[in-house]
């Protein structure tokens, strides 16, 4: 059996190694003839060392004892290297005899030093053994915690426990879901797009490159880009019609502009989980900083904000207000860029995208502005009273009215047609397409593409909708509705709420899969590479499937992989979570003492605002409020859901940023 040379031969006094005899050596009466040598050709090959033994080797264990064996006299060293070489070349049943008999002839002294020794030479480092592949592949059933303590361990253990494939699947696993072992979701934090722009030289700052911005309120504070020049305005709404083209003007932007890509810079993942995770715990801990925007003098009744805008490049905030106009603001900064005019009374509805705005007021009207320009393109008009609500995608227009009516315009061929069903207001509705549509062309949208002036509703006895396009409604009359649009019929009532239905939202609850893993990992993967516009999700419109009925699209869409979630917020002081598979609540969130005017929900959490000045913070899965904030000095009448912020406006005509960023 091979065994491992561990000891290293004696020396004699004048440094020759000794001369030891074997059995073989000892003389006999009868000798055997000496036989020649083998060359070494023929000699065995070299005995290896054992996993231990080497670490010694490198550790210098063997010249230690070497020195304490020199220190006895010549005939001690002799001895105990007799008894090492016969230890060394036994085989392993004999060592294990030996030792043995060791123990047996040990006094508790000696005992007590072997039970010193071996519990500091047992011990031994896997990682200095194993393939790297193989470290990593144990390394990889740790948590995020854990990791981190095995990184303070050594040199070596940091270097694998930091590997990024590690903190990918950590990231994989818990960034934009919930992780089904601890419980706990990160924001995926999308991209923002970052251009820098070449300077001009210094001494043009004062001249050409600074120019204010027209001020739509005629405001003694204009407001100024560095580095900016205008382009001339342009009249024509063509380019505000085409979702997929950037605008041939923009206010934000330079009339010539030198856009520079800066160069991708990819993050270790450990630094992502590190930034999420930060924010997750601000979110769960109620950890904030709040900003505040003046300039309304009235309430706040609605708002939106876009942080993924191609143009500009910063993020934008619309709010609008009893006051009658809407507001273009820097989200960032916090500076006002336009204010809207041109509605009679209050502003109670807007939606806008990367081309246009459309907001919904209590004078019957429905309007499309170039919010870039702060120019009204077109107005609506068709209800026989106030607008509340409005939603729209690429192809249809909704709105809720005081006349307990919804209008849906479809916004290809300008048509339009009136659903009755709700016996009071019409307080907000929620577009949903159970099929993948195309985008219209310019050419099929003629009725936005006049310039500023009234218009009622092309005369389209029945506008083309595509087949699977639903409706959700809700009413002061206690109730949601589900319409398809394609048959105008209402399919489901949901019952439950004992007051006036304020406000909803239609989210899907995003089952765990390999495909949603690894749309996950794609889009993580984009998010780390700090400067490259991030693609556009896909729209909820391509995961469904069509119908020819409404029963068939109600059970197609209900079918979904990624299953709908709705849920509603009342004057009854509560919040529904609903089935819309079967119309039944799911769960009822208790805690606001006065009614719910707002909520807005994500993968992670549920956010709403009350009568009673609050806005709480919900854990939608286990129905419990995880932070309250505190600040508003009326009642919270509307807001927005980001990934690391809220916007909420209010009665006290204040509009509250509320960033939990690290």
């Amino acid at each position: 059996m091979v065994v491992c040379d561990t000891i290293p031969a004696a020396r004699l006094a004048n440094g020759e190694p000794p001369i030891s005899f074997t059995p073989e050596d000892e003389p006999c009466l009868d000798p055997e003839p000496i036989l020649p040598q083998p060359s070494s050709a023929d000699a065995p090959p070299p005995r290896k060392l054992c996993v231990r033994h080497q670490r010694m080797a490198d550790e210098g264990t063997n010249l230690k004892l070497q020195q304490s064996l020199d220190a006895l006299p010549v005939e001690e060293r002799e001895t105990v290297n007799a008894i090492w070489a016969s230890f060394s070349s036994s085989s392993h049943p004999r060592r294990e005899l030996i030792l043995h008999g060791l123990l047996t002839m040990c006094c508790f002294s000696q005992l007590s030093l072997l039970a010193e020794q071996l519990a500091h030479i047992i011990r031994i480092d896997p990682f200095s053994i194993f393939p790297r592949e193989v470290s990593l592949k144990i390394l990889a059933y740790l948590d995020a915690t854990s990791l981190c303590r095995a990184s303070q361990i050594s040199k070596k253990w940091k270097a694998l426990a930091d590997d990024d494939i590690l903190w990918r699947g950590i990231c994989e696993q818990h960034i934009g879901q919930k992780c089904h072992k601890c419980g706990w979701g990160l924001p995926i934090l999308e991209k923002k797009r970052t251009y820098h722009r070449k300077s001009p030289s210094p001494g043009t700052d004062s001249d050409t490159g600074k120019r204010p911005l027209p001020d739509m309120c005629n405001s003694s504070r204009p407001f100024k880009r560095q580095r900016v020049e205008l382009e001339a305005p342009q009249d024509d709404f063509n380019s505000l019609t085409v979702a997929d083209d950037e605008p041939s003007y923009s206010l934000f932007a330079p009339s010539r502009p030198v856009l520079e890509r800066q160069e991708s810079v990819t993050r270790p993942w450990k630094d992502v989980y590190s930034e999420r995770l930060t924010i997750e715990r601000n979110w769960r801990r109620g950890r904030c900083k709040v900003r505040t925007l003046k300039g309304h003098t009235d309430g706040v009744m609605c708002l939106q904000f876009n942080e993924t805008l191609s143009n500009p490049d910063f993020p934008v905030l619309i709010t609008g207000s009893y006051d009658r106009t809407a507001r273009v603001w820097n989200l960032e900064t916090g500076v006002e860029l336009h204010c809207l005019k041109g509605h009679t009374r209050a502003v109670r509805a807007l939606q806008f995208d990367q081309v246009k705005l459309i907001t919904g007021s209590m004078d019957h009207t429905l309007k499309v502005w170039d919010w870039r320009r702060g120019k009204c393109i077109r107005t609506l008009t068709g209800h026989t009273e106030g607008i509340v609500c409005l939603n729209f995608d690429l192809n249809v227009l909704v709105s809720g009215s005081v006349d307990s009516t919804i209008k849906v315009w479809n916004l290809r061929t300008g048509g339009a047609f009136t659903l009755r069903g709700h016996s009071d207001w019409v307080n907000s509705v929620q577009l949903w397409d159970s099929n993948p549509i195309s985008r219209p062309s310019p050419s099929e949208l003629p009725a936005l593409e006049h310039e500023s002036g009234s218009a009622s509703p092309a005369p389209c006895s029945a506008p083309q909708i595509d087949p699977g396009k639903m409706l959700f409604s809700a009413s002061d009359d206690g109730t949601i509705k589900l319409w398809d649009l394609t048959s105008r019929t209402c399919v489901r009532v949901f019952t439950g709420h004992v007051g006036q239905v304020q406000s909803m939202k239609l989210m899907r609850a995003y089952e765990c899969d390999s495909d949603d893993v690894e749309a996950d990992a794609q889009l993580l993967e984009e998010g780390i590479r700090a400067d490259q516009p991030k693609p556009p999700l896909e729209s909820d419109e391509t995961e469904s499937q069509s119908s020819e009925s409404p029963a068939a699209g109600c059970t197609s869409l209900l079918s979904s992989r990624k299953k709908p979630l709705l849920i509603s917020g009342s004057l009854d002081n509560t919040i529904k979570l609903w089935d819309i598979d079967t119309g039944e609540t799911i769960s009822t969130f208790f805690g606001h003492i006065e009614g719910v005017w707002a909520v807005a929900s994500d993968k992670l959490r549920l956010v709403s605002g009350s009568h009673d000045r609050t806005i709480k913070v919900w854990s939608r899965d286990e129905g419990k409020c995880t932070a309250t904030l505190v600040g508003h000095r009326a009642a919270v009448s509307c807001l927005a859901l980001g990934e690391d912020k809220i916007v909420s406006g209010s009665d006290d005509w204040d509009v509250k940023v509320w960033s939990f960023g690290g």
